[in-house]
């Protein structure tokens, strides 16, 4: 594996970091204080043309892979946890279609979504079914032409705000869970409560609701009864995703901590000169590069076609909880300041534990390692 971004990877995270201190940063407090959608964020990123970063460059992406998407949510999730995390979920639906889907799918669902023209959302989480994806109990029946979908789902990123929905339910017909295409504005499919969250507060998560709703045969995603399979797949591809944004988080939380220490004085010293928090700066530092490298690493087998479940749970395990640490050590440097609203850290602090439970918990993380390891 090699250790250094190409030439093209760095000129991308140039670009994003660039846009990210000047655009997206200002922005964020306020976007985590109001919970509203960030709008003109994803609207700039879409002008930037990183939102379809790992879709092939045949249905409007730039073809640039999965390493070079961790770079972009990496750089994101330092400004603006809330905006990468946004723009993960987007890509998780998205390389679900490019997966999955058929061309005529792709074409007519894919395309605008790389081009970053319309958003997309991954629904899978219902009220009795986040860890277990087997316990589906929205359900999909076919008839005629159509299936006819009802259920709702919880907890679901973009709710309301993307235009491209896949839908996971348990298929009648089939007997198995199946995946579907729902179009925003589809007759029978309604949003309901938006979740007041602690953190990654304006990522609109909420419920979707879908009651008679009507979907065509053609919008059915992949062969009928494989949706497990199918989610599986993109879940471990959504890891990677997180585990970028655990890096980001962390690494944002571990420069305020650096800059603080620099500028407060006590004892008529920096205490950066001060051993306790020279030793806490370096541990933070290399918890930082240590989950970078297992979120590389992930991706670059993504990028090989290679196995990399295992890789993608440990990415994300030890990089959301390796931001939760740094971020609780920020707080700790900054003492009185690192609870105060006025100050990131308190932020990130929050974001990093929400991120700790999305696309599977540090549980079932540990139940997917453990079972590579054992079998």
């Amino acid at each position: 594996m090699d250790f250094e971004l190409s030439e093209e990877q760095r000129l991308m995270q140039k670009a994003v970091r660039e846009l990210a201190e000047k655009s997206i940063a200002p922005r964020a407090a306020e976007c985590d204080r109001s919970g509203n959608f960030p709008w003109e964020n994803i609207k700039e990123l879409s002008r930037l043309n990183v939102l379809g970063v790992a879709t092939s460059t045949k249905f409007g992406g730039t073809g640039a892979g999965f390493l070079s998407y961790a770079v972009v949510i990496e750089e994101l999730a330092k400004a603006c946890a809330n905006t990468s995390f946004i723009c993960a979920v987007h890509a998780m639906a998205a390389t679900t279609l490019e997966l999955f889907g058929t061309e005529e799918q792709k074409n007519r669902y894919l395309t605008p979504l790389a081009k970053g023209e319309k958003l997309g959302a991954f629904a899978l989480t219902e009220p009795g079914a986040g860890s277990d994806v087997s316990s589906l109990q929205t359900n999909a029946l076919l008839d005629g032409d159509q299936y006819i979908l009802n259920g709702s789902k919880c907890f679901i990123t973009n709710t309301g705000q993307a235009e491209t929905y896949v839908i996971f339910a348990s298929d009648k017909t089939k007997g198995k869970t199946s995946a579907f295409i729902v179009e925003k504005g589809t007759p029978g499919f309604s949003f309901g409560k938006i979740e007041d969250k602690v953190g990654l507060r304006a990522s609109a998560n909420g419920e979707l609701i879908l009651k008679d709703c009507r979907v065509p045969k053609d919008n059915l995603l992949g062969s009928a009864g494989e949706g497990i399979k199918m989610a599986l797949s993109s879940l471990d591809r959504g890891r990677i995703g997180a585990a970028a944004m655990g890096v980001g988080i962390g690494a944002a939380g571990l420069n305020a901590a650096k800059s603080y220490a620099r500028e407060r004085v006590q004892f008529g010293q920096p205490i950066a000169s001060l051993e306790a928090i020279q030793f806490k700066i370096a541990d933070m530092a290399t918890e930082i590069d240590a989950a970078r490298l297992l979120t590389h690493r992930a991706a670059e087998l993504a990028d090989r076609n290679a196995r990399f479940t295992r890789e993608a749970s440990m990415a994300k395990l030890y990089a959301s909880e390796a931001a939760m640490r740094t971020a609780l050590e920020a707080v700790q440097i900054m003492g009185g300041y690192g609870l105060s609203r006025e100050q990131a850290v308190e932020r990130h602090m929050r974001d990093a534990k929400a991120l700790a439970l999305i696309e599977g918990t540090s549980e079932i993380q540990r139940l997917v390692i453990s079972r590579s390891e054992l079998k």
